[in-house]
Order: structure tokens, then C-alpha cells, then sequence
């Protein structure tokens, strides 16, 4: 079987890739130290329908096949890893909508959504709370006067939450994990930002307070919170996470191979050296396994075959994990010079530890990956 990108998937890679060239790469470092994303890039993506590629024509978005998302995501993570978690958390948001959101929710929110209007942010982490989602305590009840729920509690570690205008929160309500729509100016509502984050440092990561803060928007029933919104949301992210992990494995190998060419030692480029030669041969190697693992996974899930969330996971794990060894190893062949902020791969290390863990922790992959094969005995 021949396994390619199709002219149109090319082409949005060559479009995506000029644009990531011209646009982030070079500005990637000092968003990083700045810890913020400007708005001006928020609207190119916006303008080029980037932020609406998983919302069908129909709500006003591109609907890209998941093989072209892919693409995207890959590319884009190859400049920024943050500017890519934008991507992500937005389009979990959308996703969940799309999937169980109410007509009137999916009319309301996916062409907003899809044109930049608002940013999405997926608010289920809390301070006690993270792989173990089941945990959350947040709570919602019954609103007086008998409109709508009130939310109390707190999440944390909400990518892109400094600036989000539209937030997927999940909260026990009479014990059952439910999920919520919630504006960003909702009474009630208090947004914190948070500083010092190890990698992705320009992804605005916010802690969010709810004291009462009152929504009519519940996201399916209750009940469906976890084992269906989330499900559906995470799924989404952990296919973006393992092809932005790609990107920055690719990132990796594109820096490595530049700097052994032009880096003395011993009388001759590090090019020369066997084992630097060992490091870069593996790291060609992971990076194209990877991507193909991202394709098979892009490809089941777009012809709806059930085994497609458990070649997501496969994918997520092996991506990011190839991601960090190629962190890891980008930055000892730049020595010295790899871990100062002058060099783009100290940022890949930083941010391909936080790959490991966003969206499903490896061990957490693991765990499905060996449950789903144990099924299928």
C-alpha cells in the first residue's frame, strides 16, 4: 500500500509551512519568554479559516479531512508548539459542540467559533483533578428561581483560559459529571492567569474560580459529561497533540542537521562524527514512524472505524515520546549552546516534556493501549 498526501493535502502543507515560516517561527522564542500570544496571530489563523478547520462548511468552517488536520497541526507545531495548543483547545471546544451540543448551541456558537469571533478553552483540570477526571469536584446545581445551574469550584491549567471567550467546563452535577457552556463574562466567573509554566510558556494557561457563576448551557445530559463529551473532546486533542508532537521532532531534526553541518569539532563538522551521525539517524527514523502513525490514526478516523481511538492513543504515545528523545538528543548535539534560549531547541525540550503529559499522560496511554488490546484477544 502506497501512503501519501493527496495534491490538496500538499498544498495546504506548503501554504501552512510558508505561513509558519514567515509568521511564528521567527517570533516563537520571544512569545515564549513573553508568555502571551498576540492577538495580530490569532486573526492571520482566524483569516486563513485555521481556527474553523473542524467546523463543517454548513457552521461556516473549512471541515478538513482529519489527514489535512493533521497536516496542519504538525506544521504549525513545528514553529510553535503554543500557537499549535491553540489549535487544540479550541478545537476540542468545537468538537464537543459539534458532537453533543443542542441545534441551537451549534448554531449559536460553531460559525463564532469557526471565524476567531471567540476562543475556545476546554475546562475540566482542577487542583485535585487531572488524569483522574472522574475527580472533579466543581459542582453545579439547580440555579434559584429555576433557570439554569450554578457552578462552584475551580480548574486549573486552562490552556489559553487568559484569553478564551467561550469555556467546555465539566462539573458533578447530583453526582453525575456534566458539562457546561460558560462565557467568559459571566458573574461569577474570575480568570487568573499563570506564570512559569515549563514548556508552552505562551499558550496563557489560566486557573479559573467559579462562585456561583450561572449557565443555561448544559452539553448533552447529564451523566454524559465524562464518558461522552470529554471522550469525544480528548479524542480530538490527543490526534492533535501526537502530530503537533511530530512537528516538533521534525523541528528537532531540521535544527540538528543544520548545526552538524556547520559545527566544528576535531578538525570537522559534527556531521562527521559516527555518533552524532547514530543520534540522527534515529531521529529520522522516529519522525517518519510517527507521522505515519498520525496518518493511519487521521485515516481511520476519517472513515469512522471504530479501532480509530486506539490508534490515536498508539499515535499520541509514540509521537510524543519520539518528540522528547529527539528533544533530548537536539540538545546535547548542541551542547552547551542547547540549553540557552538563543538555540530554539532548548523551547522543543521544554515544550515536548509537556507533550508527555497534556491530554492523556503516557502512562495514561499505555494503560488504554494495553486495555484496548486485551479487548480485542
Amino acid at each position: 500500500m502506497k501512503v501519501e498526501l493527496t495534491p490538496e493535502q500538499r498544498a495546504l502543507r506548503s501554504e501552512v509551512r510558508a505561513f509558519v515560516k514567515e509568521e511564528i517561527a521567527p517570533h516563537a522564542g520571544r512569545w515564549d519568554r513573553e508568555e502571551a500570544t498576540p492577538r495580530e496571530i490569532v486573526d492571520k489563523l482566524a483569516e486563513r479559516g485555521w481556527l474553523g478547520s473542524m467546523v463543517p462548511a454548513e457552521h461556516g468552517g473549512r471541515g478538513l479531512d482529519m489527514i489535512s488536520y493533521g497536516v496542519l497541526t504538525e506544521e504549525i507545531g513545528r514553529g510553535c508548539s503554543s500557537i499549535r495548543s491553540l489549535l487544540t483547545v479550541h478545537d476540542m471546544v468545537c468538537r464537543g459542540i459539534l458532537r453533543w451540543g443542542s441545534q441551537g448551541q451549534k448554531e449559536s456558537w460553531l460559525p463564532r467559533l469557526a471565524r476567531g469571533e471567540v476562543l475556545g478553552a476546554f475546562a475540566l483540570s482542577e487542583p485535585e483533578a487531572g488524569s483522574d477526571a472522574a475527580g472533579i469536584r466543581t459542582k453545579a446545581s439547580a440555579a434559584e428561581g429555576g433557570e439554569g445551574f450554578a457552578l462552584d469550584g475551580t480548574k486549573k491549567w486552562i490552556t489559553y483560559g487568559q484569553i478564551a471567550g467561550l469555556f467546555l467546563l465539566f462539573a458533578q452535577l447530583d453526582g453525575k459529571p456534566t458539562a457546561f457552556l460558560m462565557e467568559r463574562e459571566t458573574p461569577g466567573l474570575t480568570v487568573t492567569p499563570l506564570r512559569g509554566i515549563l514548556g508552552t510558556r505562551a499558550s496563557m494557561l489560566a486557573e479559573l474560580k467559579l462562585e456561583g457563576a450561572r449557565t443555561e448551557s448544559m452539553v448533552g445530559r447529564p451523566g454524559f459529561g465524562i464518558s461522552h463529551v470529554m471522550g469525544a473532546a480528548l479524542d480530538q486533542g490527543r490526534y492533535s497533540v501526537a502530530c503537533g508532537s511530530v512537528g516538533i521532532a521534525q523541528a528537532c531534526l531540521d535544527a540538528c542537521l543544520a548545526y552538524a553541518r556547520e559545527r566544528q569539532q576535531f578538525g570537522q563538522p559534527l556531521f562527521e562524527h559516527q555518533l552524532v551521525r547514530a543520534m540522527l539517524s534515529d531521529m529520522i527514523t522516529n519522525v517518519r514512524a510517527a507521522r505515519l502513525l498520525c496518518m493511519r490514526a487521521g485515516y481511520l478516523r476519517d472513515i469512522g472505524d471504530p479501532g480509530a481511538i486506539a490508534e490515536t492513543s498508539v499515535a499520541k504515545h509514540f509521537a510524543s515520546a519520539t518528540a522528547m528523545r529527539a528533544a533530548t538528543d537536539a540538545v546535547q548535539i548542541h551542547g552547551a549552546n542547547g540549553c540557552h534560549d538563543d538555540f530554539p531547541v532548548s523551547r522543543y525540550f521544554r515544550d515536548a516534556k509537556v507533550m508527555e503529559i497534556i491530554e492523556g499522560s503516557t502512562q495514561m496511554q499505555q494503560n488504554t493501549i494495553a486495555r484496548f488490546e486485551l479487548e480485542e484477544l
